[in-house]
């Protein structure tokens, strides 16, 4: 399979990194700054390199596409691949907002390409055996999340508002975000409440929020984000499920199955299944783009996809719109 990489930072290189693990042929890379292009492509043994998206696409021979640039890049680069038939895996968040990530979906649509959107931790292990052990936890009642950067945070265009979209929110909240949808089966937003605000950095978007989502299944999630700050209860895209008969979280993961009325109940099962050393190992890069390149072989739309992108924007969306009036916003 032959893939192609736009942007050549940190983690463009990670998922360049994996699809030399996964035995696909890496054969173009574009970006707008020529150095930094040619030693993205010395490192990997890339032949082609390019300035926009559209000169590679005249060039053809291009299978699949890896978007991981500025987000205000995403929809164009993500929507004229589509257009020429080309997959593609488009970094979180998908887009600036969900009015740019629907035209993706619907560009997806229309052309029949896969379109994937990057939200790793759908397939990191700790995730995956939660989520089949949430089971055990009775009805799920509430959950928190923690997507924070503790002591340090991004420079750059991630603190720029016109080439960001938003802050930490947008950035690392949407790893918790998207993680607690996943452990709860994809639910629908019903509501959204933040309190979101810049105290830690000098830039236009947010460095600290919180935010509050109704979902549809009657779940109600508090999710931390924020950028520089001096203590986090959880890293990144930790969870914890509250259950009628149990507890579960993520990192360290573990779950508490309760016996008998949870004012008084023993625990009659608990567990730690995976003890880790690396909180975001290469293997979970590897992991997310093999399933990528499964769906193209198969024909099958890939989850999480346009769709789930496209409603984690709406939360996003709604979030912002909550910090600046004050008051629950509705999602559409």
């Amino acid at each position: 399979m032959k893939i192609a990489f736009a942007g050549t930072g940190y983690i463009n290189k990670i998922h360049a990194r994996a699809a030399q693990n996964c035995g696909a042929d890496l054969v173009a890379v574009i970006n707008h700054k020529p150095e930094t292009m040619a030693a993205f492509a010395k490192d990997f043994g890339i032949p082609r390199q390019y300035e926009t998206v559209e000169s590679m696409l005249k060039d053809g021979e291009v299978d699949a596409l890896v978007v991981s640039t500025p987000n205000y890049l995403h929809a164009s680069q993500t929507i004229a691949a589509l257009k020429a038939g080309v997959h593609v895996m488009v970094e979180k968040p998908m887009a600036m907002n969900a009015a740019e990530a629907e035209k993706m979906c619907g560009a997806a649509d229309k052309s029949g390409a896969a379109l994937m959107v990057a939200h790793c931790w759908r397939f990191d292990p700790d995730v995956l055996w939660l989520k089949e052990q949430s089971k055990k936890l009775g009805k799920i009642i509430r959950t928190k999340g923690y997507g924070v950067h503790v002591r340090w945070g991004p420079s750059g265009w991630f603190t720029q508002k016109e080439l960001g979209g938003g802050g930490a929110m947008a950035d690392m909240g949407i790893h918790a975000l998207d993680t607690v949808r996943f452990l709860l089966g994809d639910p629908r937003p019903v509501s959204v409440y933040a309190k979101i605000g810049t105290y830690y950095g000098d830039f236009d978007v947010d460095d600290t929020g919180v935010i509050i989502v109704n979902w549809d299944n009657g779940v109600t999630s508090y999710i931390e984000s924020g950028w520089w700050q001096p203590h986090a209860d959880g890293l990144a895209a930790a969870t914890q499920l509250y259950g009628t008969g149990g507890f579960g979280q993520l990192f360290p993961t573990r779950v508490e199955v309760q016996k008998g009325k949870a004012e008084r109940g023993e625990i009659l099962e608990s567990g730690l299944e995976f003890p880790r050393k690396e909180h975001a190992p290469q293997s979970l890069y590897d992991d997310q783009l093999r399933y990528f390149m499964e769906c193209i072989e198969k024909h099958e739309k890939p989850v999480p996809g346009g769709m789930e992108g496209w409603v984690n924007m709406k939360v996003v969306d709604a979030a912002y719109r909550s910090a600046n009036s004050g008051q629950v916003e509705r999602v559409e």
